[in-house]
């Protein structure tokens, strides 16, 4: 991982927003919440001691601009100083900007990832059988289904018509159907954030990242607030079982944040966050390069239709949760042989990216070679309650 830089990390209109962060003071053995202001980082946990806690007031960004806060230095060595490789341990470094909510995710929220799931299961996790498979797919159910409103008449005509054709998928119920698929993307607090190194299982050989946009949602349902997130994907597990996907999404490192939180407010609403554009670069020291996007604007829910379909009489999040709205990326672009399509190897850079939100950057790893998780949330209660925060 290179040293990363201001540049790196905060969108395009600089300190404008509320921009939320977490990070580690050595000095107190824990982690601190901080606002971004300019080139200087402001401890504000004395008032907010968990991120969860600022997601929670009636007006988040008022609230955090009315806390000074205590500045712990500049943001440009914090943010240098977050790489494993070269880190001080004495001095701060970025975290992810998320602490108690639950971490949620929604799949095949997308026309294009969703043929991109149905051949993953006709493929049976196998790489080389997935462009026949895709050719066959696209055949049947053609490649443009983003006009096509979950749960409508016509939705559940083409589902019949598929039915009768013997090309159904459980894929396509997500896609198509009333229901939508959210799924808890990993435990509490085990978050990576930007600079880290994101994980990868050790026995998959066919994966991608998925460049996403993450929202803060409160324990009332309210959408205050978004990040970037990469919800790195093993398609040779979820290809050759959906009942899988625990191992294909659950790993060590494998859920990366960041690189901060911008609250919503005249600067960032969400109808602005309705109309993303994020983009993915992924850099090999093989020399291969791969680009894509991520447009929420062709997302086939709505995210309050998601966020509804995660919160409410049939469960509740004391604590708030973060969701995941999945991503229309797909990568198909062969890397190695002919009809082998793309997947991770060793040391990629994978840059995510929003003019809003700024850049979200994690080299690859297996997980068993990231930083192991340890500090959960009995260490975060035991912690703040050590500095008198709570």
């Amino acid at each position: 991982m290179t040293t990363l830089t201001v540049r790196d990390l905060l969108p395009e209109d600089g300190t404008k927003g509320a921009l939320v962060g977490r990070v580690w003071l050595p000095q107190a053995n824990g982690p601190a919440v901080v606002a971004v202001r300019g080139d200087s980082v402001f401890d504000v946990t004395a008032r907010f001691p968990t991120v969860s806690a600022l997601c929670e007031e009636d007006n988040p960004a008022r609230a955090l601009s009315a806390v000074k806060g205590e500045r712990i230095g500049d943001l440009d060595a914090i943010v240098a100083n977050t790489a494993p490789d070269t880190r001080d341990p004495k001095k701060p470094w970025l975290l992810a900007p998320v602490d108690l909510q639950t971490l949620k995710a929604a799949g095949v929220t997308f026309a294009i990832s969703m043929l991109e799931r149905v051949i993953e299961e006709r493929a049976k996790g196998n790489p080389a059988s997935a462009e026949a498979i895709r050719k066959e797919v696209t055949r049947l159910i053609g490649d443009d289904l983003s006009k096509l409103k979950p749960g409508s008449d016509q939705a559940m005509h083409l589902k019949q018509v598929l039915i009768d054709q013997n090309a159904w998928s459980q894929y396509l119920e997500v896609g198509i159907g009333p229901d939508a698929e959210v799924f808890t993307k990993a435990p509490t607090m085990s978050s990576v954030g930007t600079g880290m190194d994101a994980g990868l299982h050790p026995k998959s050989t066919w994966n991608n990242p998925e460049p996403e946009l993450v929202l803060f949602v409160s324990s009332r349902g309210k959408i205050v607030g978004g990040a970037l997130g990469n919800d790195v994907n093993l398609r040779d597990f979820e290809g050759r079982s959906a009942l899988l996907l625990s191992k294909a999404k659950d790993n060590n490192a494998s859920c990366s944040i960041g690189p901060l939180l911008r609250l919503f407010d005249d600067t960032f609403t969400l109808d602005d966050a309705r109309k993303l554009d994020i983009s993915l670069n992924v850099k090999g020291t093989d020399g291969f390069v791969l680009d894509g996007h991520s447009s929420i604007s062709m997302i086939s829910r709505d995210p309050t239709d998601l966020v509804a379909q995660t919160i409410g009489k049939v469960h509740q999040y004391p604590d708030g949760f973060v969701l995941f709205l999945g991503t229309m990326f797909a990568p198909v672009k062969d890397r190695d042989a002919p009809g082998q399509g793309f997947t991770h190897k060793r040391d990629d850079i994978v840059t995510i990216a929003a003019p809003q939100l700024g850049k979200l950057v994690n080299r690859m790893r297996t997980s068993d070679e990231c930083e192991p998780w340890t500090f959960g949330i009995g260490a975060l209660m035991k912690n703040l309650a050590q500095r008198k925060l709570i």
